[in-house]
């Protein structure tokens, strides 16, 4: 934003959280940039850490406690922040929006926070409290007094007033300075820290600071300070009588609030306790002025620690800066947990830790429920007392007085839920508990084992098990036929372990821990264990994903050339998908150009998915779900024009199945005019990004989840990954988008968004993890591009981030490392690689339609313009769908076979050979489908030399050769015949549906012995410009081969697969009420279920709702 329109904040007050507060919103305002900050600080020195104020008596250094060096300040450029030091400010001006300055200053602002902080109270009341040697414990210049004066006190007794944190800090300083031949702690209670600890905890710690040499005088108010004629102090009276020498007092007995100014000002402000009074959301009584810190009364409550003011700098900032994006913050009861070394001596208090000595002061929701139905009095029972009712809670101890470590944590009657403790000495579960009280979770595990930990049990992983387990119930594989067979040498990879053994090949459920064993036995072994691509390749995914960065290659030859096993190499079916998928994902060029088109797989190489059938999904983009019903209208228009099967998809979007091949062309075009573009259904890419409405309309939500998740859909629609990469927002903790089952998910908190990663669904579910908490809107577009760029370049080849996560060293944590804290130093490159290809978007299918050498691919046939249907179809639910699958493949058939059984055959003319213009130089030829009578075959040309057969597949007698990916296996030694040679690299023919690869010069099936293909010698001649096949009549070909014989028909799958459910439910259909038809009269009887609950026994175990 240009500078003459950005608003003006002023802070007044630059202490920890004026300057947590500037730090805020200097980071959530940086890519709008509406404000410039104006920072007034009274001291003369920059923004220093009070909480560490005892480590400036070994240092005597200000500047170490500097929370922010003096660059900083100058480092923000643009105007953005300026500040003022040893500034006073003496009034306020609410109705032209001006402040005054002792130095005669004024400054206007737009917005005003006062972050003034508060003042250390002195007892005034008491004689002798303004004597020479009495001081507070406060900011730097109360430190610098203290040492000056202190010097010149040597052997003398040194006191302070208050045995709360700020007094066992201001005794440890005392003791630092090394002036006093003793330092006396005076306490009023019967034990120090009383606001933070019970007796018992509060006496182990009297135990410990008297052992470090420090007197502590408990139950003793100073009801005089004795002073001497120049009014220095020569000792206190107690109100008990008893009288105690000292020449230097420090009081900490507590704080007041700042609110003169506010006072001054007309601002409301407290009259109990003091403090600027503000809302929910921090505003003060007058317009565009804030308070925060420890001068600002929330509730009738002020706050003296640290955390409450930086939740208040949290909450102001966000809501300046992001309320446009999401609903507006408010201010809730802070964590008043605290965890400190006093004198020493750990200490720490969190949660409700007094909940047993007055009863639980916030209650989770369900065991308040809970708590009023017990309490609800039984008439039929005589009360046995009538005194006090005990607290509802129950509280676990655990004290051991020879290491001083003391711990009580308080829990609901029940004990489901913590409600707060306190520790002394052990504090290491701090961090872990804290969580637990805050978010009111139910414990899945006995109060007893937060204290004395968990009874420990065997692990799981491979190296714990017997040889004798087993590890594969599908075939009966034990762990010691996957280890024997990698240690005689048997298999060397898991693909060989899995061809051995059998372990995998069923359900594949075994194996993880198939790939633990073997990886575990291979290390054992000293043997190195590789995750290279395929064999045409010594790098993984990973590696040649920077290879290719690195070295800016951008086709199949160049990458062959570079890092393949054979330079020359045609690749494989599961290479070249990767390598495309790496281009694409680099320099996103359409996967249809000539020099991509032949790296793509089954679904990117018609930019649809293909069905059984050999048609095609048509998926229009609907980003979030949300959809304008004129788009709708079209989607039925198509639909109906072409037959369409329509389903709504778990993406929220809308899915058109049975689209022709040759009809795609036109019902895209229909879409794009319309204003609709392709959503990327059929590739490794994003999908979709799922979301609830939120705040859009739902009366829970608490952030746009339709917005942000439109914006995610938006940035990262067209990116290629390993693998494919789905998204959710659900706009509050009721999770209705289901975002934890995502690759990356969103969350609505109150204060921004939780950003969830590396979960899916799918054949191996996994809950995704936390990435990072409540990040601000602004803020979740950096961190998800960093995520998703990483695992790009890092992930393995088909891997989900699921299964990269879990692979991942260091797993969620190091993740954080990474993208959170910038580990490596590559956020930078990732942000910027990831807005390449944000701004390098196009939609495939405008940019299809639109060039005529990608529209030319989209035909049935190359040498006709007739069209056949390859599957039989049938109605189901008033729709048309594909017959199923025949109960049995054509395996039987030795279709390779038939080379040897033609009666006759001839050199036929099919196809110009213009068609095949440029197949050398592309990295998977070129291929035509072609009709000969009722036969539809598959011809190619690689590297110059022509191929034909079959264009059905017979696993599953689909008519989809012809778009298979061609690859070849890599040469050994022993394979070294002249390339004129017809065994020289026989190229084979991956068939797009189930992977079957068939060699392309016999026939042969290498992936499975029990299926081949008819292939056929084919040439091109020089003469006439043709390419000719050596073909049979077609008689005899159609009585082979033909598609009447071959495609799948009605009647072929057997019976329905659910016709023994339908006759048990008699089922008839969907079950809407045709008009007319009247509904039961009356309601329902409910007798016969009645009955057989009764002879059953009853309702059984009923849920808690």
């Amino acid at each position: 934003m240009a500078a003459e329109h950005r608003k003006k904040i002023v802070v007044v007050g630059l202490g920890m959280v004026g300057i947590s507060f500037i730090e805020k919103l200097l980071k959530l305002d940086a890519r709008l940039r509406e404000y410039d900050i104006v920072v007034v600080g009274e001291e003369a020195h920059l923004a220093y850490n009070r909480v560490g104020l005892t480590s400036f008596f070994e240092h005597r250094k200000v500047e170490n406690l500097y929370l922010n060096p003096r660059e900083w300040y100058e480092s923000i450029l643009d105007g953005a922040l300026s500040y003022h030091l040893n500034t006073k400010v003496t009034e306020i001006h609410p109705g032209n929006k001006t402040i005054s300055c002792a130095n005669g200053q004024e400054v206007g602002y737009d917005i005003l926070v006062l972050a003034t902080g508060s003042d250390a109270l002195l007892p005034r009341h008491t004689p002798g409290h303004n004597a020479n040697g009495v001081f507070v414990y406060r900011n730097v210049e109360d430190l610098i007094n203290l040492i000056s004066f202190s010097a010149n006190q040597k052997g003398t007794v040194g006191a302070v007033v208050g045995g709360g944190l700020l007094g066992l800090e201001a005794a440890k300083a005392m003791m630092d300075l090394e002036c006093f031949s003793k330092v006396a702690v005076i306490e009023r209670n019967r034990w120090v820290l009383s606001r933070q600890l019970d007796s018992d905890a509060g006496g182990m710690v009297v135990e410990q600071v008297r052992d470090l040499g420090v007197d502590v005088l408990l139950g003793k108010r100073v009801g005089k300070i004795d002073v001497t004629e120049d009014n220095n102090i020569k000792g206190v009276h107690f109100e008990d009588g008893e009288y105690m020498s000292c020449s230097t007092i420090c009081f900490a007995i507590g704080v007041r609030p700042r609110d003169e100014l506010a006072r001054k000002a007309g601002i409301k402000c407290a009259d109990r306790g003091g403090g600027v009074i503000v809302d929910d959301s921090l505003k003060t009584s007058e317009p565009d002025i804030y308070a925060i810190g420890e001068c600002a009364s929330w509730q009738g409550q002020t706050f003296g620690l640290i955390a409450p003011g930086v939740e208040m700098a949290d909450v102001l900032s966000f809501n300046l800066t992001q309320a446009k994006l999401h609903q507006p913050r408010l201010y809730k009861r802070p964590d008043l947990s605290t965890k400190l070394k006093l004198l020493g001596v750990e200490v720490a208090s969190f949660g409700d830790f007094f909940a047993d000595r007055d009863g639980p002061k916030y209650p989770p929701a369900r065991a308040k429920r809970a708590q009023k139905e017990q309490e609800r009095p039984d008439v039929t029972k005589p009360l046995l007392t009538n005194g006090v009712q005990p607290v509802p809670v129950k509280a676990l101890t655990y004290k051991d007085p020879f290491t001083n470590v003391y711990k009580k944590y308080i829990f609901t009657k029940d004990g489901k839920y913590l409600l707060g403790g306190m520790m002394i000495g052990d504090t290491r579960d701090y961090v872990k508990l804290v969580p637990l009280v805050k978010n009111q979770k139910e414990l899945d595990m006995p109060p007893s084992e937060l204290i004395l930990g968990s009874k420990k049990e065997g692990g799981d992983e491979g190296d714990d098990l017997d040889d004798d387990t087993q590890i594969c119930s599908c075939h009966n594989v034990t762990k010691h036929d996957v280890v024997a067979v990698v240690k005689d040498g048997t298999c060397k990879s898991l693909g060989e372990v899995k061809s051995c053994t059998k372990a995998g090949t069923g359900c594949g459920g075994c194996m993880p821990l198939v790939t633990s064993i073997f990886n575990k036995t291979m290390k054992d072994m000293g043997n190195e264990v590789k995750n290279n691509l395929c064999p045409h390749f010594n790098y993984s995914r990973a590696d040649l994903y920077n290879i290719i960065m690195v070295k800016r290659l951008k086709t199949l030859p160049e990458v062959m050339k570079v890092a393949g096993a054979d330079p020359s190499s045609l690749g494989c079916e599961v290479c070249k998908p990767t390598l495309g998928s790496i281009f694409s994902s680099l320099w996103n060029k359409h996967v249809m150009e000539k020099t991509t088109h032949g790296l793509q797989d089954t679904n990117d190489k018609f930019l649809g998915n293909i069905q059984r059938n050999g048609t095609y999904s048509v998926v229009p983009r609907v980003s979030a779900g949300e959809i304008t019903p004129d788009k709708l209208v079209v989607i039925g228009q198509v639909a109906k024009q072409y037959n369409l099967y329509t389903k709504i998809t778990g993406g929220q979007r809308i899915d058109m199945f049975g689209a022709k091949k040759q009809d795609l062309l036109d019902i895209w075009k229909t879409l794009v005019d319309a204003g609709m573009e392709s959503g990327h259904a059929y590739a490794k890419s994003l999908r979709t990004v799922k979301s609830c409405v939120g705040t859009t309309w739902c009366r829970y939500g608490i952030g746009d989840s339709v917005g942000m998740a439109v914006r995610l859909e938006e940035r990262y629609k067209s990116i290629r990954s390993p693998h494919k990469i789905k998204g959710g927002v659900s706009g509050c903790v009721r999770e209705c988008a289901e975002a934890q089952n995502k690759d990356f998910g969103l969350i609505a908190s109150e204060k921004g968004f939780n950003i969830f990663v590396g979960g899916n669904g799918g054949a191996k579910p996994r809950h995704s993890e936390i990435l990072a908490k409540d990040v601000p809107p602004t803020e979740v577009i950096p961190i998800i591009d960093r995520y998703l760029m990483f695992y790009i370049r890092t992930a393995d080849k088909l891997q989900r981030t699921a299964r990269w996560l879990e692979n991942l060293p260091g797993g969620i944590q190091y993740l954080r490392e990474v993208i959170l804290e910038d580990k490596l130093g590559i956020n930078a490159s990732l942000e910027a690689q990831m807005q390449e290809l944000v701004d390098s978007f196009f939609d495939e299918w405008a940019e299809a339609i639109n060039t005529p050498s990608i529209a030319a691919k989209f035909r049935q046939f190359a040498n006709t313009e007739e069209t056949v249907d390859n599957m039989e179809v049938e109605q189901d639910r008033d729709q048309t769908r594909p017959v199923m699958w025949a109960k049995d493949p054509a395996n039987k058939e030795d279709f390779a076979g038939l080379r040897s059984r033609w009666t006759s055959t001839t050199w036929q003319p099919v196809l110009e050979a213009s068609y095949f213009a440029g197949a050398d130089d592309l990295p998977n030829g070129t291929s035509a489908t072609i009709k000969r009578g009722d036969t539809q075959l598959a011809l190619w040309r690689i590297r110059g030399r022509y191929f034909a057969s079959q264009q059905m597949c017979p696993h599953k007698r689909a008519f989809v050769l012809s778009d298979g990916l061609v690859g070849e296996d890599t040469p050994t030694p022993t394979t070294t015949a002249p390339e004129s040679s017809p065994a020289a690299s026989a190229p084979w023919i991956s068939c797009p549906h189930h992977k079957r690869n068939f060699d392309l010069t016999n026939g042969a099936c290498k992936n499975d012995a029990d299926f081949s293909i008819a292939t056929f010698e084919a040439e091109e001649r020089a003469d006439d410009g043709l390419v000719y096949v050596k073909l049979p009549p077609v008689e005899e070909l159609d009585a082979a081969l033909g598609t009447s014989r071959w495609m799948v028909k009605k009647g072929e799958a057997g019976p329905g697969q659910f016709a023994e459910l339908d006759k048990k439910i008699a089922f008839k259909g969907t079950r809407a009420k045709k008009p007319g038809v009247r509904p039961l009269a009356g309601a329902a009887a409910m007798r016969r279920p009645v009955e057989l609950l009764a002879a059953g026994g009853g309702c059984g175990s009923v849920p808690d709702w």
